[in-house]
């Protein structure tokens, strides 16, 4: 009895890492919100949101791993500065582009691509199987559109109002710095359109390397890292090509510097040494697919922070996410039983065929392809 709670609960932990991981994103997009209502250069605060995680994930690593961490070889330094490339600079600096030629609900919209593209991603790489003619195929097909279904309804159909609370905070109210804001440039949205599909792209790229990097070097806190350390280089680089104005790389004790300091610190310091792990044991596709989870929790602190009421729309799309999200996770889950997963790292050995050296098949982290057997270490 005791064995079977403790599988159960080691087995959890996954889910639990990702519903932390999006509610804390979540906030992110707060904090996002309250910078730019005071005026600050996103590409600003996306150099200085790696740099505080280097600064702050670098110590960590160096006496959490000291002893645990494997030789840094240059693949690993070269996969790290794809991982700062793909998943940092290229994707969040993307993302700022496209709000800034189409809009923020649009460009948060088109995030709810990311499992859709990591899950065709996965599947070309033979990281996520795809049977048809199986109910556990159908299940995270199905579940993957009804997820990305519910995102969409919830971004972009409102309906009746819903007062089921009014805390009367408007945090915007007291960071209003809309006499700073730089005037909107004219936008081009088929523009916008294409830089807010590739962020999704290039995100989703970063999970299927990532997943390559925690076989070559199984450290969270260590790749961590090394992905801020090469996205700090890469944003720094980005920003000052871009930004030349000095006094938008001054912060105070104010909005700026918490915004700063929540997106590096937690965000991408802690949080992604987080999502690493969890991509460790479950898989780029397991992962992603916790993302539209980010939109109602977004829903849900803008109603309690920043005044923001709920719709009939919010709701049916929350609705139809949780429904997705379970569809997706019961398929994967019988998938796994079939195939003997058990919920500990070391307890499966995933047997990469030699003509396969090189690609991207992670080590006891995904449902394998069908030439591949998965067996219990013990």
């Amino acid at each position: 009895m005791g064995g079977n709670l403790c599988g159960m609960v080691e087995g959890l932990k996954p889910a639990a890492g990702m519903v932390l991981i999006q509610v804390v994103f979540a906030g992110v997009n707060v904090f996002y919100k309250l910078a730019i209502n005071d005026g600050m250069d996103l590409r600003v605060l996306v150099a200085y949101r790696f740099l505080f995680a280097t600064a702050f994930l670098g110590p960590l690593a160096f006496f959490v791993e000291r002893r645990s961490r494997p030789k840094l070889t240059w693949k690993v330094l070269m996969l790290s500065f794809l991982c700062g490339l793909f998943g940092g600079a290229l994707a969040q600096n993307l993302y700022v582009y496209s709000i800034k030629l189409t809009s923020a609900t649009f460009a948060s919209a088109m995030t709810n691509l990311i499992p859709a593209i990591t899950f065709v991603l996965a599947v070309i790489f033979r990281l996520e199987t795809l049977t048809m003619n199986t109910i556990s195929g159908h299940a995270k097909v199905l579940g993957t559109v009804v997820g990305i279904g519910g995102a969409m309804l919830l971004t972009f159909y409102k309906g009746v109002a819903i007062n089921l609370w009014s805390t009367g905070i408007n945090l915007l109210d007291n960071h209003n710095g809309g006499d700073n804001l730089p005037p909107k440039e004219p936008g081009n949205h088929v523009m916008g359109s294409l830089m807010a599909i590739s962020s999704c792209f290039f995100y989703a790229v970063w999970l299927i390397i990532q997943a390559k990097v925690m076989k070559e070097y199984p450290c969270h806190y260590s790749t961590t890292a090394l992905m801020c350390f090469m996205g700090t280089i890469q944003s720094i680089c980005f920003a000052l090509c871009t930004q030349r104005d000095w006094a938008e790389w001054k912060i105070g004790f104010d909005i700026r510097l918490l915004s700063v300091a929540y997106s590096g610190i937690l965000a991408s310091g802690l949080i992604l040494t987080v999502l690493a792990w969890c991509i460790k044991r479950k898989g780029p596709l397991y992962a992603s697919i916790f993302n539209p989870l980010m939109l109602v929790t977004v829903t849900l602190l803008s109603s309690l922070l920043l005044n923001e009421k709920l719709h009939l729309g919010s709701i049916l799309g929350a609705a139809l996410i949780v429904v997705g999200l379970y569809v997706v996770l019961w398929g994967k889950g019988r998938e796994a039983a079939k195939v003997g997963e058990l919920p500990v790292d070391e307890s499966i050995q995933v047997i990469i065929d030699s003509s396969q050296d090189g690609g991207l098949e992670p080590q006891g982290a995904i449902a394998v392809g069908s030439k591949n057997k998965t067996i219990p270490s013990n």
